[in-house]
């Protein structure tokens, strides 16, 4: 049987190529796509899994590049029970660097405080220098930096080049590489350097990564962490901030008697007449947990727990290139439909002398079915192949820019789903040419 269907789909070449080209575009399409939601998982995992610490941001911030914490804080954490080191980070845009404006991909300056980050065990870019050395002791208030490899090699710059950033000279100490797209962006400077060219404020910091000792549970740490600064949320912090800043003691009087004057007009001149209604228990505990994440200034979390902040936006991804996917396997099965019933209809009378000659319904299904599955495999292993291969020209090609990752199962997938569209596409040519009677079919050509 299987013989005698791949006979009848080499009798056709030229109907067959064009077949089997329709299938491979479109499995080329949906390796090619989902290699792009499958690299974005592994460029978040392999980041995530480099950093075996906590991070800790501003409540609701997807990336430490929007949020905000006081750097106060820092001397607060060091204190709590559990915890070994803690890095506080600040993080901005570099919009130029020597004289050309930066747009994609982007590039981020990183504030570092030096000597509290060389506390730390795992130092994701301390540990990653290609070249030079990392920022120590004798850099801090310097304009010495460290920079990724992309960045190195897109500037052309080495060891001990200048790299004007955002109209400020610095000069290269070290390169690191870490060989994600997500960690390879970034300029690394102390961080009062860092302060004096962002005119970053003085008492925050983007983030801390914090590090714990072995006697204390992950859990435990969070629990007592997010415990120790519960109830001091960015309208507690960040007006006690405005009171005490330098420079607003002139104005302080007067901030304090506005916000004396509303907090008043918040509160009732008057006992309620009425007993309130009973609140039920329901609603209570759920406005209670509503008041205590509202309370909770930062998330604390393992860098790894970071990567569900990715899963909603790599399951819309998925949705978006399965619509686009759709239209190109939308015109396979077409193609393969239409190939199939030209090839049945232009045999139909040797199907009817099989038919006189013994051969069943279900035989006919059958090698109409094998023939059919022919034009999916050859079609997906060509579309598997091409679209596996496109992903590593567009790695090679685009190294800062792009990381597509065709895995394994979705290279083996794609095949099965395009044998399985190819089976499916023969079906109404098949059962059309088994439910007619031997004679008509004889008659029909």
């Amino acid at each position: 049987m299987f013989q005698f269907a791949l006979k009848n789909v080499l009798s056709k070449p030229v109907r067959t190529s064009l077949a089997v080209i329709g299938m491979t575009v479109a499995i080329m399409g949906m390796v090619g796509l989902f290699s792009i939601a499958e690299g974005l998982d592994q460029a978040v995992g392999n980041t995530l899994d480099r950093a075996p610490g906590f991070v800790a941001m501003q409540r609701g911030a997807p990336i430490p590049l929007f949020s905000v914490l006081p750097k106060s804080w820092v001397e607060e954490l060091e204190s709590i029970p559990g915890v070994r080191a803690v890095s506080p980070e600040c993080w901005a845009r570099a919009n130029v660097i020597d004289g050309q404006v930066v747009v994609s991909p982007p590039r981020l300056l990183c504030g570092s405080d030096i000597v509290r980050r060389n506390q730390i065990e795992t130092g994701i870019y301390r540990d990653d220098i290609v070249q030079g050395r990392y920022l120590n002791k004798e850099d801090l208030n310097s304009f010495n930096c460290v920079v990724s490899l992309p960045i190195a090699e897109e500037y052309n710059k080495k060891v001990g080049d200048p790299v004007e950033v955002n109209g400020n000279e610095l000069k290269i100490v070290g390169i690191y590489h870490t060989g994600s797209i997500l960690l390879d962006v970034a300029i690394i400077i102390d961080d009062n350097t860092f302060r004096k060219m962002t005119r970053f404020n003085e008492e925050t910091v983007s983030s801390f990564y914090i590090e714990k000792t072995a006697d204390v549970s992950d859990d435990e740490l969070i629990d007592r962490i997010q415990n120790h600064f519960r109830g001091r949320g960015p309208s507690a912090w960040q007006g006690s901030m405005l009171l005490g800043s330098p420079g607003l003691n002139p104005l302080s009087e007067l901030v304090k008697s506005i916000d004396r004057f509303f907090k008043q007009g918040q509160q009732p001149t008057s006992p309620p007449a009425t007993q309130p209604e009973a609140i039920p228990k329901e609603s209570s505990q759920r406005n209670l947990t509503e008041t205590k994440v509202a309370d909770d200034p930062m998330e604390v979390r393992l860098a790894t727990d970071w990567a569900g902040r990715f899963e909603k936006f790599a399951e819309d991804l998925d949705i978006a290139l399965g619509l686009l996917t759709s239209l190109g396997i939308l015109i396979a099965v077409v193609s393969v439909i239409n190939t199939m019933l030209m090839s049945v209809s232009e045999r139909m009378s040797e199907f009817g002398i099989l038919r006189a000659n013994g051969w069943s319904r279900l035989d006919l299904v059958k090698l109409i079915g094998w023939e059919s599955f022919m034009l999916g495999l050859a079609g997906g292993l060509l579309g598997c192949g091409i679209g596996w291969g496109l992903t590593l020209l567009v790695n090679a090609s685009f190294p800062a820019k792009f990381e597509l990752y065709a895995s394994p199962q979705l290279l083996i997938s794609s095949l099965l789903f395009s044998c399985l569209l190819g089976v499916i596409s023969g079906l109404y040519p098949a059962i059309w040419a088994a439910r007619m009677s031997p004679m008509d079919a004889i008659r029909r050509n």
